[in-house]
């Protein structure tokens, strides 16, 4: 038989009210831990204001939110199941002919919904937020401004100097990380240029840049070769790597351009890409975990108790977080392919609700 549109909406809002009520209160925890963490850490930072260090907190809530929304989904969903089997609703509703698949299926959809609309809305505002909160606190937590900039014009790199600082621009990036078409320009404090120096290509040493071929101009001067040329920096290749724009501040369409971005300048866009999927794999993931949920409030129809179901829940959530940090680890150092990576979270919970669902209900 079909499911009534009135039941569906019914199990649907029942789903919605819980699921949103978890949420917020665990929303609300992680927002008290954080300014907790917060003010721990800038006790001993003068520019560190009370009013600064909500302004980061807040700035940070929707990504936590964005984060904690797969453990609130499961949790909310096995509570809406658990209220409507202890009040025999789900039992009337399966003696009537109703499959668990049938008033399983509004959660399920209402899941999927919510993850498209986290990933495509949702998410481009976290990642703005998230970005101010990356600006505010490398300035006023860690006493330091980004450095390093790419864009369709190369890669931009800005250093301080004795006497000033230098900005570096290299057109491309070769795969062995040595930079092309180099152009070093050197300021004084006071903002003006004292020297400019092109080379073919510029290597990071240990503590500094060795140009080669390279040419000097200073103003008024004419440019003359000067052959190699050493610049002091404090850069390491990896920080290089590590400072571009980490992929959890940027949206989730502004990620296939920025992985087109990097590949092109020659820099490894394994992260992005992997964080990409992930997002993809989300409202897969929101709809498998009403499954897995679904499969503790079964258990406990037949059994009683709710010792089962909390057990379960907390023990589910902990692998869940597991493997999907451990997976996602494997991803990242390239021992599995991406696309693996991200979606196995997905897939094992999707496979696993539905074979428990499947033996449950069809034996």
């Amino acid at each position: 038989m079909s499911v009534s549109p009135t039941l569906s909406r019914y199990i649907a809002r029942q789903f919605a009210v819980w699921c949103a009520s978890v949420f917020l209160a665990m929303v609300g925890v992680a927002f008290v831990i954080d300014v907790v963490e917060l003010l721990r850490r800038s006790g001993s930072k003068a520019d560190a204001t009370l009013a600064i260090v909500m302004q980061m907190a807040v700035f940070k809530l929707p990504y936590l939110a964005q984060e904690i929304l797969p453990f609130a989904m499961l949790f909310g969903s096995m509570l809406a199941f658990w209220r409507l089997t202890r009040s025999s609703e789900l039992l009337v509703a399966r003696a009537a002919g109703v499959s668990a698949w049938q008033f399983l299926a509004p959660a399920v959809l209402l899941a999927v919904a919510i993850g498209v609309l986290v990933v495509t809305v949702f998410n481009p505002v976290a990642s703005v937020l998230r970005n101010r909160y990356d600006n505010l606190e490398n300035r006023v937590l860690k006493g330091r401004t980004s450095e390093f900039a790419l864009s369709r014009t190369g890669l931009w790199l800005r250093q301080r100097d004795t006497d000033g600082f230098s900005i570096i621009h290299a057109l491309r990036v070769a795969p062995d990380g040595e930079l092309l078409d180099v152009t070093v320009l050197r300021f004084r404090e006071d903002d003006r240029v004292v020297r400019r120096i092109d080379a073919p290509s510029a290597r990071l040493e240990e503590r500094n840049w060795r140009l080669n071929d390279a040419w000097s101009w200073r103003p008024g001067e004419s440019s003359t070769p000067i052959g190699a040329f050493v610049l002091p920096t404090t850069m390491t290749a990896s920080s290089l790597q590590e400072s571009f724009a980490a992929p959890e501040t940027m949206s989730f369409w502004e990620l296939p351009g920025f992985i087109t971005l990097l590949e092109t300048a020659g820099f490894s866009a394994h992260r992005h890409r992997l964080y990409w999927h992930t997002l993809l794999a989300q409202p897969i993931l929101l709809g498998a975990l009403v499954l897995i949920a679904a499969t503790f409030a079964l258990r406990h129809t037949r059994r009683g108790g709710t010792t089962w179901l909390i057990m379960g829940g907390v023990l589910t959530g902990f692998l869940l977080h597991f493997l999907s940090d451990v997976v996602f680890a494997l991803g990242l150092a390239a021992n599995i392919p991406i696309a693996l990576a991200a979606w196995t979270p997905a897939g094992v919970c999707l496979l696993l609700g539905a074979s428990i669902l499947l033996h449950a209900e069809d034996g």
